[in-house]
């Protein structure tokens, strides 16, 4: 049912000369076909287990007010999807459908990212590894089945489990070299239980857990990991938050667990692989974060280069309590100390509250770097970061008048259709188009934007990622271009 796209979208399309590629549009797994590729892949009994999961993380609803208090059991979201937009509802559970609408929205080729899959495989996980291997691989082969016929301008992301690096392997191997799947969504961290907790009370170790993000402070080296996405071409990416975890569990608010956290979740990820020196040791690997806009990433990096330029191995040893000159701090204290401070004169110049300190003190000494420029080239080619378009601060990450070191950041247009956040899927080109028309960045800028930072995250891994697509020689003289 092909219909003309609106006046708005056809203005944009006249007046821009590329293409537009979404790097997350969204979808909703249809739930009995799905319950049948997880019955073959995991046995009989799997999707019981499978919907009794479901059950649980919507458990809130089954509970008292009282009930939520007393087990501070946070609020999910109770309606993500199009539903009044019968028409969008459909698009978003009907690969056809959202294929042939494609142009309606203005859209060439858009990066499928999962709704239910998303959920259960990359945001709260799954502790039983039985369940969540077997669901991945069902959610996968469903994805490669069905969106297979629509590959010139639909790609699906393999949901890719990352409790260890040799589950994350073979997930992704499989994906990959059998079903031909290009990219992966994986989760930003891993619940892991607090070891001594575990040990001495091992009924509390579901309760009293940490965060994974595997670059810093894992019991896994993930190096093999991120070799293995290095080796097949693929860039992973991350959709997920602490949504329902630490601040951001309301248990009578959603929105108050949500606004933010994908930016949290991001940061979270993305300093534990710059910090953990992933981007030193795979210069070649490309990380996108989704869905939490541009802002979050612009501080970070800002403030990271600011603590290295203070706290980083050489600044910090001004901070050594050895260096204290203890005659200037004593004869100071009798010419401006109050008399019950002089009463403790000599024990204050001869002990320090902030000695002694840790064996290594340079934070960033993963990085390997001697100045912050070299930090910052650790991070702004190698990170993407994807913004819906209706977020106006999307504008920082092109201003270099702002960014240290005159950066561009990688920010990237996520379209969200097939997610609640899009009351109607003719809108979402228009929306990212008013950062243009207001004047906060420019039509070069939205190019790279709406179009060249998607080719780079994907196709500067994988040359061939747009082969066969509508955009396939768009997207080559995009690499020709940064090659030249």
């Amino acid at each position: 049912m092909k219909k003309r796209p609106t006046a708005k979208v056809d203005e944009i399309r006249n007046r821009i000369d590329h293409p537009i590629v979404d790097a997350d549009a969204h979808q909703l797994e249809v739930v009995p076909v799905l319950l049948d590729y997880l019955r073959e892949v995991g046995g009989a009994d799997m999707p019981d287990r499978f919907l009794a999961f479901l059950k649980h993380q919507r458990r809130t609803f089954d509970m008292s007010a009282e009930d939520r208090l007393q087990s501070r059991t946070s609020m999910p979201v109770w309606w993500p999807v199009p539903t009044e937009n019968t028409l969008d509802r459909a698009t978003t559970q009907l690969p056809r459908l959202m294929y042939e609408r494609h142009e309606e929205f203005g859209l060439d080729f858009s990066i499928v990212y999962p709704g239910i899959g998303l959920q259960v495989i990359t945001l709260p996980g799954m502790a039983d590894e039985e369940l969540r291997r077997a669901s991945a691989r069902a959610f996968n082969t469903y994805n490669a089945d069905l969106f297979g016929e629509f590959a010139d301008r639909l790609t699906p992301a393999a949901v890719i489990p990352m409790h260890t690096p040799e589950e994350a392997i073979e997930e992704l191997e499989h994906a990959v070299q059998v079903l031909g799947l290009k990219t992966a969504v994986i989760a930003g961290d891993v619940m892991r239980p607090v070891p001594s907790v575990a040990l001495e009370h091992p009924e509390l170790a579901d309760k009293v857990q940490y965060q994974d993000c595997f670059g810093l402070d894992s019991p896994f080296d993930y190096d093999p990991f991120w070799r293995k996405c290095v080796e097949l071409g693929v860039a992973p990416t991350s959709h997920s938050g602490p949504i329902g975890m630490g601040s951001r569990r309301s248990v009578t608010r959603h929105q108050y667990n949500q606004i933010g956290g994908f930016a949290e979740g991001g940061e979270s990820l993305l300093k534990s692989l710059w910090m953990g020196g992933v981007t030193r040791r795979f210069p070649t690997l490309n990380v996108g974060f989704l869905e939490g806009g541009a802002a979050w990433a612009c501080s970070t990096y800002t403030r990271m280069l600011d603590h290295w330029n203070k706290r980083g191995g050489e600044a910090i040893q001004i901070l050594d309590p050895a260096k204290l000159d203890e005659k200037v701090f004593a004869e100071l204290i009798d010419a401006y100390g109050h008399e019950k401070v002089q009463g403790y004169r000599d024990s204050l110049v001869r002990d320090s509250l902030w000695a002694p300190g840790p064996d290594e003190l340079d934070d960033w000494r993963d990085c390997g770097v001697a100045t912050s420029e070299e930090l910052a080239e650790l991070f702004v080619p190698r990170f993407f970061f994807g913004c819906e378009g209706d977020d106006t601060l999307n504008a920082l990450a092109f201003d270099t008048r702002l960014n240290p070191y005159g950066a561009r950041l990688k920010a990237m247009f996520g379209s969200d259709i097939g997610h609640f956040d899009v009351k109607d899927m003719r809108d979402v080109l228009a929306e990212a188009w008013e950062l243009v028309e207001d004047e906060l960045i420019d039509e070069n800028d939205f190019a790279d934007f709406a179009f060249r930072n998607t080719v780079r995250l994907h196709a500067g891994m994988n040359p061939d990622f747009f082969k066969g697509t509508v955009v396939e020689e768009a997207a080559t003289h995009v690499l020709q271009e940064d090659a030249a």
